[in-house]
């Protein structure tokens, strides 16, 4: 009788160790933004994609992971907030949560669209994607760049890689690396 008490408390501290540690990741995950390095708006050049401040920006059109084509242009007379991430990517999966909040709670009253560009030709399969879609609930566009063009247009050699578009369809400013809410609330904002 003794033994098996014994293997029961071994099995129940085993239990509650995993779930101690699965709480202790997620808690880092969601404060990982914290203690990362935003992003920056970076200032660029004139290029012949048409990605510096105020020109238009290229368009384009992907197919979604719900199936859905979509083309940039489709949104003239929203503000847009393209982004290029990958599941494989830490800041990516910071800013995620902050993506999915805004989408929630201000996106439609700011007349925001998140086109969530997924670098599908750096990335490590669908399953995997749609994991992370899943993992993080996100409800709004994931085009998909199967062939990578949009991603290289886009100059996205570092990811995340954010561009926010104003209403007209012009670039108004770049970002390198992760925002979170506060940073993409100022961002839209300050759109023209």
């Amino acid at each position: 009788m003794p033994k098996k008490i014994i293997g029961l408390l071994v099995i129940a501290a085993m239990v509650a160790i995993v779930i101690i540690g699965a709480v202790q990741d997620n808690m880092a995950e969601s404060e990982a933004l914290d203690n990362m390095a935003l992003g920056s708006d970076v200032d660029f050049l004139p290029t012949d994609e048409g990605l510096a401040k105020g020109e238009q920006a290229p368009d384009f059109q992907l197919t979604t992971l719900d199936g859905e084509a979509v083309r940039l242009s489709d949104y003239q007379g929203q503000k847009v907030m393209l982004n290029f991430w990958a599941t494989w990517c830490p800041p990516c999966r910071a800013e995620m949560p902050h993506m999915q909040t805004y989408f929630e709670e201000q996106a439609e009253d700011e007349n925001v669209v998140i086109l969530a560009v997924n670098l599908t030709t750096e990335d490590r399969g669908l399953g995997k994607i749609e994991d992370f879609v899943e993992e993080f609930g996100l409800e709004f566009a994931i085009p998909m760049d199967e062939h990578g063009d949009v991603g290289s247009t886009y100059q996205a050699v570092s990811i995340p890689t954010s561009y926010m578009i104003d209403t007209q369809g012009r670039v108004q400013n770049k970002i390198v690396g992760p925002m979170d809410l506060a940073m993409m609330e100022q961002l839209v904002e300050d759109m023209e």
